[in-house]
């Protein structure tokens, strides 16, 4: 059975579920900052997901970042899949600005995070609700 590791569930926002995906927004106001976890139990590695799983990710990664793009008007977007504190697969995707915070280095380690404040989380939510309806399960 699927279960979020507990690092990941306190330092996130659940949005919802993609077909494969738990969509995640990182409580970290500083950049347009989603995460994608694939729902399968102690899965760690993208290559050893099936193939059906894999090209699954690739299309909900893909979908996500075009939105993003869309909605969020970044000059780059990162997108990883490190592991090293949270073994459990989760595909970062990070829309970075130059000169924001942690510009050009990686946004991991380098300024204490910005929570959300609550209403803007609602905005995130209902924003997410309504422009990836598509995607989105329930």
């Amino acid at each position: 059975m699927f279960e979020l590791d507990p690092r990941l569930q306190a330092d996130t926002i659940p949005l919802g579920d993609f077909p494969l995906c738990r969509l995640l927004l990182m409580n970290e106001q500083s950049y347009p900052w989603f995460i994608l976890v694939p729902r399968r139990e102690k899965s760690r590695e993208i290559h050893r997901l099936s193939e059906t799983d894999q090209g699954q990710l690739w299309r909900e990664s893909a979908r996500l970042s075009r939105w993003m793009e869309s909605a969020f008007k970044f000059d780059k977007l990162n997108i990883a899949a490190l592991g090293n504190v949270v073994s459990q697969l989760h595909l970062h995707h990070v829309g970075r600005r130059i000169g924001d915070p942690a510009w050009p280095g990686p946004v991991w380690g380098q300024h204490p995070p910005v929570p959300y404040a609550e209403d803007r989380i609602g905005l995130v939510v209902r924003q997410v609700k309504v422009d990836l309806a598509d995607l989105l399960i329930e």
